[in-house]
């Protein structure tokens, strides 16, 4: 039943990013030859420092991540930690969110770490990325506050309000809409107590786990470096996505604060579609054209070329690491 659920969720998403990718290429029909020679006169130079800044953050979140055992009594190795991040973001690309559980797998294999600790670090792993995500949006916001306003106008309160006018219009669906939400409130008071039970059960230990690594936080021995790092990690996706200006010829005059409203919301994208494909572009790419009133060709170029360079960063070192850990580990066994 597990395994089904995945797969319609993977086939969702992907005809979620395949839908995006179609309507990229609609847009850019007519410029089919411009976009080609695009990529043909790309400074390759600058995506190759983009993939050394993106692979320093994948070792630096590899890195911080023993932060968050050490105070619990456990540790990953380096090489290890590294490889978990690489696999973990290389299974995203499958099914979003899959990369935690890989990563916290592969720790139980071949570190010990027990499954419900490496995951309750994993997700204060992501509380912290959301905190900085907001410190993001303050700054764009303290910097690009016209044009954010105008996105938000335009990509999220304009179709909010266009969805409410739409069901103001269809009395049935808001008695459906009341009548499920009395209806989760009704099962969820009815099955209350076997929730009760079975979260004192199994998985009550599982759930203890989870919450344990998540106050590994509080027990930190060098908070102020875990800061630094988690600084640093976000500093590298920014600075990852800023140089790949550089490689084309229509957005090398994009400064910084351009970055940070790119980097802001094509961050959303990678939630719509496995590991962003399809609507990351699309996404950098309208508020290219229509926000920042670059070309079109540069608009859908720079977005995939940014994209793409990633992916391929994914699938060598994900695959690698893959087929690198057990023989390495196997080693260090045979060491010890």
């Amino acid at each position: 039943m597990k395994n089904i659920k995945s797969i319609i969720q993977f086939v969702v998403l992907l005809s979620v990013g395949i839908l995006f990718i179609y309507l990229s290429l609609k847009q850019v029909a007519p410029y089919k030859e411009q976009i080609i020679d695009a990529f043909k006169n790309a400074n390759y130079f600058w995506v190759l420092i983009t993939l050394i800044i993106s692979f320093l953050s994948h070792f630096l979140r590899a890195y911080r991540w023993n932060f968050l055992l050490a105070p619990l009594g456990y540790k990953t190795n380096l090489f290890n930690a590294t490889a978990y991040v690489l696999v973990g973001y290389f299974a995203n690309y499958g099914i979003p969110r899959m990369g935690e559980i890989t990563r916290c797998t592969l720790a139980t294999k071949y570190d010990k770490v027990p499954f419900d600790i490496a995951f309750g670090t994993v997700i204060t792993e992501r509380i912290i990325d959301f905190i900085l995500f907001l410190f993001i949006f303050i700054l764009t916001l303290a910097f690009q506050f016209k044009e954010l306003i105008g996105l938000v106008n335009e990509y999220i309160l304009f179709k909010i309000s266009l969805s409410f006018s739409t069901l103001s219009k269809s009395p049935l669906k808001i008695i459906f809409i009341v009548v499920g939400f009395l209806g989760i409130m009704a099962l969820f008071f009815i099955l209350r107590k076997k929730t009760t039970q079975f979260l004192k059960g199994k998985f009550g230990g599982f759930f203890k786990g989870i919450i344990q690594g998540i106050s590994s936080v509080r027990k930190m021995e060098k908070p102020i470096q875990f800061i630094v790092l988690s600084i640093m990690i976000w500093a590298c996706y920014f600075y990852s996505l800023y140089f790949c200006f550089f490689a084309l010829q229509g957005t090398y005059q994009l400064g910084q604060k351009e970055c940070l409203t790119l980097l802001l919301f094509g961050t959303f994208g990678v939630i719509f579609s496995p590991g962003g494909l399809g609507a990351y572009p699309f996404i950098v790419g309208g508020i290219l054209l229509n926000s920042f009133h670059i070309d079109q060709v540069s608009s859908f170029a720079l977005p995939w070329l940014s994209w793409s360079s990633q992916f391929i960063l994914i699938l060598f070192f994900g695959v690698l690491s893959l087929f690198l850990l057990p023989i390495y580990n196997r080693k260090k066994n045979v060491v010890s």
